[in-house]
């Protein structure tokens, strides 16, 4: 009968667990043999229209074991006993495969994507972690899925519940005709790894606000979606070996000119080694700070032990020149990761736009936060621009320059222009950073993308088992 499933809401375990717990017979009633089995056995005789293979479902076994049983074809080998406990578990283990997989998804991507890692630190060493790159939560399935799976059977609802799991995404049906004129085994794999990701489902979705922004990792694109139109531009995101997570969440306000405050990992991989050389810290426009207090040290006075230790935070004044660009962009998240503006934006002439530590860096940043204001009046609109030192375009904005020279810091270097520092997005606009390496464009027409992180092998490997 196959291996039970440690996971205790898989078909496996839940096949297992109603007949461990004396469930009544499915499939036979008085008569013999319902219909609701020649209804499944139908439906899964198709599942090659969907790429996967019937022997994943044991197609050929019920097959047979319905001519068996109708036939009255029983031997020493094949009693009518052992016949019928066989055929009931194996309709029973294939409808709920099937239903789970099209309704939720036959992989689970935290299953397939968040995997443990061996890597080694600055000091050489081996380090063992948890990477977590896939962090929507999904709905998966519940026992009360499964006992309305069962109660399906029951009242002659079996091709009903069929047709209710089946994807309705335009994009999983495109996919789903791409397939039949697909002979590529390669090309294949990928729709079939996309067509997977369409069933994956979000378990609390955002609020619509009639706005959203994605950024798809393997197209190095952001859509902003409005209600009417949709602006593209193009993204870097993080490295191979610091990859990009995958969430969904909401971006809540911007900053003008923010400070970086370089997170602790990049301390230790970037800064470390230049503990003490305050001609490194102020070539970048790197001070420190006590963590605790607030209060700035003397670049001299911070050995590399002090900072590895945490206790002291290296940050980058804002400015043109920062690390972030001129314009950062807020959403709540578990990495410390966001939407920014680029100090070195000649890499978005490249293809490869893997670039950074994890963050999003965004071709035109002012525009998004246009985008994210929304209707607002010219005047805020050029007060983000006078602060980001692009040229206003009111006549307020160029009397504004006219008369106010940037002010001076103690090195005189000239400031910025802080006509902005924070804005709120009221409401906040839902942000979804997905993985498609098939995904439509900004004009709806589908596109193949690059594997960038290897993701659609991580998925086909658990996948495969059904093809």
């Amino acid at each position: 009968m196959g291996t039970v499933s440690k996971d205790s809401m898989s078909p496996d375990s839940q096949t297992a667990l109603y007949y461990r717990e004396g469930g009544p017979m499915l499939w036979f009633g008085k008569q013999g043999i319902t219909a609701m089995a020649d209804t499944l056995l139908a439906q899964l005789s198709l599942v090659h229209e969907m790429g996967f293979s019937p022997a994943g479902f044991k197609v050929k076994e019920i097959e047979q074991g319905i001519q068996r049983f109708k036939s009255l074809d029983f031997d020493r080998q094949h009693t009518v006993n052992d016949v019928i406990a066989d055929l009931e578990y194996h309709l029973t283990h294939a409808y709920l495969i099937y239903i789970a997989g099209q309704q939720y998804g036959f992989v689970n991507p935290k299953k397939a994507m968040n995997m443990v890692e061996s890597k080694p630190d600055s000091l050489g060493n081996v380090k063992v972690q948890f990477v977590n790159q896939y962090d929507v939560p999904i709905i998966r399935p519940t026992a009360a899925f499964y006992q309305k799976a069962f109660r399906k059977i029951a009242n002659d609802s079996v091709g009903v519940m069929m047709r209710e799991v089946e994807p309705q995404s335009p994009l999983y049906r495109h996919l789903l005709r791409q397939l039949s004129d697909t002979v590529s085994d390669e090309k294949r794999m990928h729709i079939l790894v996309n067509m997977e990701r369409c069933r994956w489902k979000e378990e609390n979705p955002m609020p619509t606000t009639g706005k959203r922004v994605v950024v798809n990792i393997p197209a190095f694109m952001l859509y902003a979606f409005g209600p009417d139109s949709t602006m593209t531009m193009k993204i870097g995101c993080g490295k191979t070996s610091s990859r990009t997570p995958l969430l969904t969440s909401a971006i809540e306000y911007f900053q003008v000119n923010p400070e970086w405050n370089i997170p602790q990992s990049i301390i230790k991989t970037d800064v470390l080694h230049h503990a003490g050389d305050s001609s490194y810290f102020a070539r970048h426009r790197y001070y420190i700070a006590e963590r605790a207090t607030g209060k700035k040290v003397s670049i001299r006075s911070v050995s590399r032990d002090m900072l590895a230790s945490g206790k002291y935070r290296v940050s980058q004044d804002g400015g043109r020149g920062n690390s972030l660009g001129r314009i950062v962009f807020r959403f709540k998240n578990n990495f410390s990761v966001y939407l920014h503006d680029t100090s070195t934006p000649g890499f978005f002439q490249n293809s490869w736009r893997g670039v950074s530590h994890g963050c999003v860096r965004v071709q035109r940043p002012f525009d998004l936060a246009h985008f994210l204001l929304g209707d607002v009046d010219d005047w805020t609109l050029d007060k983000i621009r006078i602060s980001m030192d692009i040229t206003p375009v009111t006549d307020q904005g160029r009397d504004y320059l006219r008369n106010h020279e940037p002010e001076e810091n103690e090195s005189g270097r000239k400031m910025p222009h802080k006509l902005i520092g924070y804005m709120p997005v009221k409401p906040h606009v839902p942000l979804y950073i997905i993985y498609y390496t098939i995904y439509p464009d900004e004009n709806g027409q589908i596109q193949t993308f690059p594997d960038v992180y290897g993701y659609d092998k991580s998925v086909w490997n658990y996948l495969k088992k059904y093809i």
